[in-house]
């Protein structure tokens, strides 16, 4: 095995490192295409157990597969750079996917809907409205303006005493309609002013610890 792959197998699944025992279904790894597109791009690697032990692929069939995953089980279509690697008498594949430029990109399921999902440390998240939010926002070429209002200013002092807020909290303590507090919530991203974390509570928003103190108070 080169220097490369066992360096990069070393590191085990991560943000933008998937492995894949192999491919028997186009759309599983259509899930992995699609939330390194919306995510921060990465690399998948084919014929690696869950472990960092290589098990080599089955046959080149699977490549076929990834080029079906791309082209047919995700919209828009993923472009992606493949490499074949040898380690000893096994053969495993390199799937290098780029941070996509049209988010959302969404994978067809087993049922036939279309979703959208993340990369959030080494798993693959459907993303929430507030996330769909943000990136629909970040694509328009004229910016966001934000004016702080009564919601607001409650937002940012019920962070600053109690740390972090989820989407239904802080719609009943504004008395707001979800839409309207989702946006909020996307600008506030975008703006840096505060960020989303993902946990065993689901998603949770706090106060971006780098965002100027006269915005927060």
């Amino acid at each position: 095995m080169d220097k490369y792959l066992k360096d990069l197998i070393s590191g085990g699944e991560n943000q933008q490192l998937d492995f894949k025992y192999c491919v028997s279904d186009s759309r599983k790894i259509a899930k992995t295409l699609v939330a390194f597109s919306n995510s921060d791009g990465g690399k998948l690697l084919i014929g690696v157990k869950d472990n960092g032990k290589i098990s080599g692929i089955r046959s080149e069939e699977e490549i076929y597969m990834v080029d079906t995953a791309a082209h047919l089980f995700c919209r828009p279509e993923i472009n992606y750079i493949i490499r074949q690697h040898t380690a000893g008498h096994k053969t495993l594949l390199e799937v290098e996917v780029i941070k996509g430029e049209k988010r959302p990109y969404q994978a067809k399921d087993e049922n036939g809907r279309w979703l959208t999902y993340f990369r959030h440390k080494d798993q693959n998240l459907i993303a929430n409205k507030v996330l769909l939010l943000v990136w629909k926002k970040q694509m328009k070429k004229t910016g966001v303006i934000v004016k702080f209002g009564a919601a607001e200013h409650l937002l940012m002092n019920y962070l600053s005493e109690n740390g972090s807020v989820t989407l239904s909290k802080f719609r009943k303590i504004a008395g707001i309609s979800s839409r309207r507090a989702e946006a909020i919530l996307a600008n506030l991203i975008i703006l840096k002013i505060i960020i989303m974390n993902i946990s065993d509570r689901g998603y949770t928003y706090e106060l971006n610890p780098e965002a100027p103190s006269d915005i927060i108070h």
